[in-house]
């Protein structure tokens, strides 16, 4: 189902101004189902492109079907009578409807699909419900070009889009990249490094996954708080730089600010779980792998720019500061905007109910487990560090 007014070039008979003529419209129909709709597609078998399709029917609807609403009932419509000729159908309003067949070799086939719809409109959304062999449906929201979309992922081809995902992810992230930057500002030696960069990825691990499996709170004024809160673990580990930072006072800054982090991490993940198939645990993973290679891909450039920044430049205690002044003097802003937009939502306490009881049990076991696994690796790593000190 496509609007009408989205297939341009088009010469519509009309028998009114902007209402089509059924009886003389059915070639103009086709011609657009095809030009626009079925030539911008492929379809693929496997790794096999679809090239055989029939055009089996074609529709011009009224704005106020709703037979789209599922598979059954939009073959129905296009698989029924035509409309009747005294339907007055608007193109700036109606929809054109679609019905192709292709040709498959086996009903388990995984089915792929390359969409070219984005030059329909200035932006285009695509929705689709895909209805497997077993009569599980599965949804999909596809914004403009999205390339090639796997509809019933393998294992390996889910880990390798959420991998993808997470790594661009953490890169095209500014807050992120300034966190990350703000935390080793004052910490360049690996064991140091470590320590900390454990800590945090540990717990932003710890609500990455627990966010995705919907333990978050799903109030409307929750993501605009994260975001809110970002901005705050940014200005305070770059005061906390200017004051002085120990290892011992980052890692556990990094623990705690990294639960803030692992919700904002969430939110990319949510939106993109829609192409795990049925591979959500190792779809999450992967993800998260993702953003730890992006974290070290992150930390492979900054902490030797900044070796040579301190070496040549500019000593090094002068150039943290400079450097953590500039960050929070960033965050402050984002800070203060952010705020700004999450002052304007009404927060009300939630109900003190058996279920909101359930979930803060949860969320206390959740930070006990991340406190506790945090503590266990850092002494590990500190343990680790003293017997390789009092080698010969």
């Amino acid at each position: 189902r496509v609007p009408l007014v989205a297939l341009r070039d088009m010469t519509w008979p009309f028998k009114a101004p902007d209402i089509l003529d059924l009886e003389r419209a059915d070639s103009e129909l086709r011609d657009a189902a095809t030009l626009w709709i079925g030539d911008e597609a492929t379809l693929f078998e496997g790794d096999r492109a679809l090239s055989s399709r029939e055009l089996v029917a074609v529709r011009a609807t009224l704005p106020t079907d709703r037979s789209f609403e599922s598979y059954d009932q939009a073959l129905a419509l296009l698989r029924g009578p035509r409309p009747a000729d005294t339907e007055e159908i608007s193109v700036k309003e109606g929809f054109l409807d679609v019905l192709f067949e292709y040709p498959l070799e086996s009903t388990a086939s995984r089915i792929s699909i390359q969409p070219r719809w984005g030059r329909l409109g200035v932006y285009s959304l695509t929705t689709i419900q895909m209805v497997l062999a077993d009569g599980a449906i599965r949804k999909f929201q596809l914004h403009g070009d999205p390339g090639l979309v796997h509809l019933d992922p393998t294992t390996l081809q889910a880990a390798r889009r959420f991998v993808v995902a997470g790594f661009w992810h953490i890169l095209d992230g500014t807050d992120h990249l300034l966190f990350l930057l703000a935390l080793v500002i004052p910490f360049r030696r690996l064991r140091d490094l470590t320590v900390v960069i454990t800590a945090f990825t540990v717990a932003h691990s710890v609500t990455l996954l627990t966010s995705a499996f919907g333990m978050a709170p799903q109030a409307l004024w929750f993501p605009p708080f994260v975001d809110t809160a970002i901005a705050v673990t940014i200005v305070y580990v770059a005061l906390e730089n200017i004051a002085g930072a120990t290892v011992k006072r980052r890692w556990l800054a990094a623990c705690a600010l990294g639960l803030v982090h692992g919700f904002g991490f969430s939110f990319a993940l949510t939106d993109s779980l829609q192409f795990a198939g049925g591979h959500l645990m190792a779809s999450m993973l992967s993800f998260n792998i993702g953003v730890e290679l992006g974290q070290l891909v992150v930390l492979a450039i900054a902490i030797p720019a900044l070796a040579l920044l301190f070496r040549f430049v500019v000593p090094e205690r002068i150039g943290v500061v400079l450097l953590s002044a500039v960050v929070a003097h960033t965050a402050w802003h984002w800070m203060t905007t952010r705020g700004a937009i999450l002052a304007q939502y009404q927060m009300a306490w939630p109900e003190m109910t058996p279920a909101f009881f359930v979930g803060v049990t949860r969320w206390l076991i959740v930070l006990i487990s991340v406190a506790g696994s945090a503590w266990l690796i850092t002494t590990m790593l500190a343990g680790r560090r003293s017997t390789v000190s009092r080698e010969p």
